[in-house]
């Protein structure tokens, strides 16, 4: 079976939710506006803010009121550790390994965040290995990372497939090795004209399904063109 790329964040997990969940917390244990959250979740970016501007940002606002080892500790544990994997996604990549599939999450990130998430939701038991940018040194939409998370399954690209949420990562990144898209909308409307994924799916699980040729569980409205 070829291989089978996956993205991690807003893909196999939902971490904007358990950003926002950690953002609350944070909020209520240090006694801050509850109305900072859509300040943080802003100043996020979907995870794609970096990180030290994130905290830069944050230790402003915030001065002696917080510790800058909260702040850290906030950062780095966490959404990580608030991350879950839903039953429906847990059950595709069961399904593709058991019809021969060799499955490989491709992250952006942290490799203390990325693996806490791979490790507590049971992921690491579900694929055959995971490669984050930091640990190699590219980021997705580079080429060298895809073929990095080739190396680490002893796979190929020829024949690959990517799943992921980001039009720029993800999808861009299977333009430009070649390789068959699934982008997971979440409900989002297509915006690109440059490049376009092969399919377009609501979430991970229907995502997985269509590559491996099982039917989505929930309605056939779940995969479009």
């Amino acid at each position: 079976m070829p291989l089978l790329m996956i993205d991690l964040d807003n893909t196999l997990v939902d971490r904007d939710t358990a950003f926002g969940a950690a953002a609350a917390a944070f909020l209520a244990e240090h006694a801050l506006p509850a109305d900072d959250l859509a300040w943080l979740l802003t100043l996020d970016a979907s995870g794609y803010a970096p990180r030290r501007e994130v905290a830069g940002a944050m230790t402003d606002r915030y001065g002696q009121a917080v510790p800058v080892s909260a702040v850290r500790r906030f950062l780095d544990h966490g959404a990580a550790e608030r991350v879950t994997l839903p039953e429906p996604t847990r059950r595709a990549l069961d399904r593709a390994r058991a019809d021969g599939w060799t499955c490989v999450i491709v992250t952006n990130g942290r490799v203390v965040q990325q693996e806490t998430k791979i490790r507590n939701t049971g992921l690491d038991s579900l694929v055959h290995g995971w490669v984050v940018s930091e640990a190699v040194g590219h980021k997705k939409p580079a080429r060298q990372i895809f073929e990095a998370a080739a190396t680490t399954v002893g796979a190929s690209l020829d024949g690959a497939w990517l799943i992921g949420d980001s039009p720029h990562a993800d999808i861009q990144g299977a333009v430009g090795i070649g390789a068959r898209s699934v982008w997971v909308s979440g409900g989002r409307s297509w915006a690109e004209t440059a490049y376009r994924p092969t399919q377009t799916a609501t979430d991970a699980a229907s995502a997985i399904d269509y590559v491996t040729g099982h039917v989505p569980g929930y309605g056939t409205n779940s995969i479009s063109g």
